[in-house]
């Protein structure tokens, strides 16, 4: 189970909102609208992804890494690895 199992529908109903921004936009550019409109735009749905991003990092911090430390081992390595990975491609993006 991964650790956002338990919120999986949450998950999927803001992936759905941002999808529908992301349509939005491209809306927007077939309907020649503003640039600084669409930009508003894009910098909402950015922000969007940031907020859904974090929250999944978290329940994965909070899940996945804390059990994997607590076996201990390699594999309790890797997942720090891999979250520290991720939070770095986060940063730069």
């Amino acid at each position: 189970m991964h650790g956002y199992t338990a919120e999986k529908s949450s998950h999927l109903k803001r992936l759905r909102r941002i999808e529908g921004q992301v349509r939005g936009l491209q809306r927007m550019v077939e309907e020649d609208k503003y640039c600084i409109d669409i930009l508003t735009q894009v910098s909402a749905a950015t922000k969007a992804l940031q907020s859904f991003s974090l929250e999944l990092l978290d329940e994965h911090l909070a899940h996945c890494v804390v059990e994997a430390a607590q076996r201990g081992g390699p594999e309790a390595e890797e997942k720090v690895r891999e979250a520290s990975d991720a939070i770095a491609r986060l940063v730069r993006s």
